[in-house]
């Protein structure tokens, strides 16, 4: 039985955020998780080194998910609304288990239920599920699926829409609003943001902003492929996410700060001219 690429995407991304390698440089702004040195970007050869590192995908210090050492394939996905547009929360284990039930009747491929786990930040209910067949990323006949729903008394997402990259992010509880909290809010998200790049790497994450409004900034670099015999067009970015410490509330802003054009030449990434 095929399934969609959304319940795929988890897979991909969680690989990412774990895949820190140990080359990282100490030059780069907030390595690997502090500072407000935002404005001080890498050389475009630092930037493509990085890029084209195949050992490489985010810095170090950056935030490794609880399932990132899950030796089979599994799948690791948020019970979202029935819009699909944001993730649910709760603060009951009983209305979380009846709202991941719901989803797992929902979805194309379903399991049965194992157990469940809680955190901080959320509550997840893992169960096995059941391939048909050989499908994408997925190697065993059976694999560990883990559904997660966000603890409100963590963050609020109601209202936010996850298809876009720029825009109102949800709501962080104000009493357990700080910069490590908002950088670990950042970092998670990211695992599950999809892009259509050939390549795509954390080059720095970094703090900044005010007590009254902290700010946290991954600074990205996404490879994409522009057609055979044309080189590739590296885009830097910069996704800041930005709270106000009296709400809670969290803004993110997605901005193409420079464009290189770039080839692997003899396995070395160089400037096309």
């Amino acid at each position: 039985m095929k399934i969609s690429t959304p319940l795929l995407i988890p897979i991909l991304a969680i690989a990412a955020a774990c895949g820190g390698s140990g080359s990282t440089d100490a030059s780069l702004p907030g390595n690997p998780t502090t500072g407000s040195q935002a404005n001080a970007l890498p050389s475009d050869n630092v930037i493509l080194a990085k890029a084209y590192d195949h050992n490489y995908s985010v810095p170090a210090g950056f935030f490794v998910d609880a399932r990132a050492e899950t030796t089979r394939s599994y799948t690791v996905h948020h019970v979202l609304d029935e819009s699909d547009s944001f993730e649910v929360c709760s603060d009951d284990l009983v209305e979380a288990q009846s709202l991941e039930e719901a989803d797992n009747n929902s979805r194309a491929v379903n399991g049965y239920y194992v157990t469940s786990h809680e955190t901080e930040s959320y509550f997840e209910f893992v169960r096995e599920l059941a391939y048909e067949e050989d499908v994408g990323n997925i190697n065993d006949i059976t694999s560990p699926g883990y559904a997660r729903v966000f603890k409100c008394n963590y963050t609020n997402r109601d209202g936010v829409d996850r298809s876009l990259l720029s825009g109102y992010s949800g709501r962080i509880n104000p009493d357990r609003l700080d910069a490590d909290t908002l950088r670990v809010f950042t970092e998670y998200l990211w695992q599950f943001r999809f892009f259509n790049a050939r390549h795509k790497k954390v080059i720095a994450s970094y703090g900044g902003g005010t007590t009254d409004r902290p700010e946290h900034t991954l600074l990205l670099a996404l490879v994409h492929n522009q057609g055979q015999g044309a080189c590739d067009r590296v885009d830097v970015i910069e996704w800041r996410f930005s709270a106000e410490s009296a709400s809670g509330e969290v803004s993110r802003n997605f901005a193409t700060v420079r464009s290189l054009e770039a080839t692997l030449s003899t396995g070395t990434p160089t400037l096309c001219q």
